[in-house]
C-alpha cells in the first residue's frame, strides 16, 4: 500500500483533521480511547488471525526474538488495552497551564502546553507498538502518519482498520491517522517538512541515522541501546547478580537490555561465578577481557564488543579498579540511553547520578525499568538520548510543545523603555 500518488493530499487532510483533534476536549479523547480499547477487544479473532499471517511468513526468515516480538497474542491484547484504559486515567496535558507571570497590574503571560502537530512514527515489527502510539497521539492531540516494519504489514492494516472503524462517528473522528507502508513513501515523508512537525524513527542504528542524514525536519529517538551495569565494590552480591540477569535476560532484544558488565576489581571473585552460573540456563555468549577470563571461562573479548549492541544473547564484561574507571567507559563506550549501578554506598551512587551523563541512570534496579509504561507515562513513543525536547521514555509529555500567550490591556513598549520608563513586577503567579 503506497501513498506516494496523492501523499500531498493525504497529509494535507491530515493537517486539516488534527485541529479537529487539538480543539476536541479531554472527555472527547478519553471517550475516543474507550472506543478503541472495545473496538480491539471485540475483533480480537480478525487481529490474532492477521497477525498469524505475519508469523507464517516470517517463520524462519527472522530471529526468535524478533518473532517474538511480532506476535500479538492475548497477553499482549491485554497489556495494551490496559495501557489505553491508563491513558484515560491521565490529566489532561493539552492546554495546561505551566507558568503564569504578572509582568504588571492585569498584564499576565502564561506558558501554555499544545500538541507539536503531525508526528511521524517508523517503527519496527510490533504491532502492540502500534496500538500504544495511536493511544498517546489520541490523548496529546497529535496527528499520526504510521508507519511499521514490513514484517508485520497485516497486523498493522487490520489494527488500523479497527481504529479507525471505532473513531468514524466519533467527536475526534478518525482522519487524523494516516497509514503508510512502502519505502519509497518513507523516503518521501522525510522531505515534507511542511505537514510533517517531528520524526520518531525506532529501529537499527542505520536505519535511525538515515532518518537523521536525510531530513530536515526535527527527529527524536536514538540510534544505540548501549546499556551497562556496573557492580560497584560495595554492592551486595545477590542484589547485583539478580539485578544483571534481569537487565540483561528480560528482553535481550530490547534497547534497554544491558549489553555491558563493568564489576570492580574487589568485588570480582565473589560476583562473577555466580553471575556465570544464573546465566547458565540462558546459554549466554560471554566476552569477557583478561581479568574476567581470570575468574570465569568465556571467550575473549574484542574492543569492538565494547560498542556493540548486541540484541542477543550476548555480552561484554570487564573488570575495573575504581567507580571513576566505570564511569570513564561509559562515557567512551555508551550511547547515553540507560546505566545503572549496583551499590549500598550512598556516596558512590550519587557520583554515578552526578557524572553519568545518560537519559536514565539508575541504581540497584533493572535497566529495563527505562520505559514509558513503567515509568507512569501512558506508555511511550520511543526513548530519545537526545537532551533537548524530551529525554528518556517519551510518553505524552514529550508529545506537547507550548505557546507563550500574553492578555493586556493596550501596553506598549514605549511605556516600560528609557530612564523614567514603568517597571516590570515580573511576580510569579504559577
Amino acid at each position: 500500500m503506497s501513498v506516494l500518488d496523492n501523499l500531498d493530499i493525504q497529509l494535507g487532510y491530515l493537517k486539516e483533521s488534527r485541529s479537529i483533534l487539538a480543539s476536541s476536549s479531554l472527555e472527547e479523547r478519553n471517550d475516543a480511547l474507550r472506543l478503541i480499547a472495545d473496538a480491539l477487544e471485540k475483533n480480537k479473532q480478525f487481529l490474532f488471525d492477521e497477525n498469524n499471517k505475519d508469523l507464517e511468513e516470517a517463520e524462519g526468515k527472522i530471529s526468535a526474538q524478533i518473532l517474538h516480538r511480532l506476535a500479538f497474542t492475548q497477553d499482549k491484547l491485554d497489556s495494551v488495552v490496559s495501557g489505553l484504559m491508563d491513558l484515560i486515567k491521565l490529566p489532561d496535558p493539552v492546554a495546561k497551564t505551566l507558568e503564569k507571570r504578572q509582568l504588571d497590574d492585569g498584564f499576565i503571560l502564561e506558558r501554555r502546553s499544545f500538541p507539536i502537530g503531525t508526528i511521524a512514527m517508523i517503527f519496527e515489527a510490533r504491532p502492540d507498538a502500534l496500538v500504544q502510539m495511536v493511544g498517546l497521539a489520541l490523548k496529546s492531540g497529535n496527528a499520526i502518519v504510521l508507519k511499521g516494519g514490513s514484517e508485520a504489514k497485516n497486523s498493522n492494516r487490520a489494527l488500523v482498520r479497527v481504529i479507525k472503524e471505532a473513531l468514524k462517528d466519533s467527536a475526534v473522528q478518525n482522519g487524523w491517522i494516516l497509514q503508510i507502508e512502502s519505502h519509497g513513501d518513507v523516503e518521501a515523508i522525510l522531505k515534507k517538512d511542511d505537514y510533517i512537525d517531528l520524526i520518531i524513527p525506532r529501529g537499527s542504528n542505520a536505519f535511525v541515522r538515515h532518518v537523521m542524514d536525510n531530513t530536515t525536519i526535527p527527529v527524536l529517538g536514538h540510534a544505540d541501546g548501549l546499556c551497562s551495569v556496573y557492580v560497584d565494590e560495595d554492592a551486595d552480591i545477590d542484589l547485583a547478580v539478580k539485578v544483571c540477569v534481569d537487565s540483561k535476560m528480560q528482553y535481550p532484544a530490547a534497547c534497554n537490555a544491558a549489553e555491558t558488565i563493568l564489576v570492580n576489581s574487589r568485588i570480582a571473585d565473589a560476583f562473577l561465578p555466580g553471575f556465570k552460573k544464573a546465566l547458565e540456563p540462558y546459554s549466554v555468549v560471554i566476552h569477557g577481557d583478561e581479568r574476567t577470563k581470570g575468574i570465569i571461562s568465556c571467550i575473549k573479548v574484542e574492543e569492538k564488543d565494547y560498542y556493540t549492541e548486541f540484541l542477543a544473547l550476548e555480552l561484554a564484561i570487564k573488570v575495573v579498579d575504581s567507580l571513576d574507571e566505570a564511569i570513564e567507559h561509559i562515557r567512551i563506550h555508551g550511547s547515553g540511553h540507560t546505566d545503572c549501578i549496583i551499590t549500598e554506598n550512598p556516596d558512590a551512587r550519587d557520583k554515578f547520578f552526578k557524572l553519568v551523563d545518560s537519559a536514565d541512570v539508575f541504581c540497584n534496579c533493572s535497566t529495563r525499568f527505562a520505559d514509558g509504561f513503567r515509568f507512569g507515562l501512558g506508555a511511550e513513543v520511543g526513548i530519545s538520548t537526545g537532551k533537548i525536547h524530551a529525554r528518556g521514555p517519551v510518553g505524552l509529555a514529550g508529545l506537547m510543545s507550548y505557546k507563550w500567550l500574553l492578555t493586556g490591556h493596550g501596553e506598549t513598549v514605549a511605556e516600560y523603555s528609557g530612564k523614567n520608563g514603568k517597571k516590570f513586577k515580573h511576580k510569579d503567579i504559577l
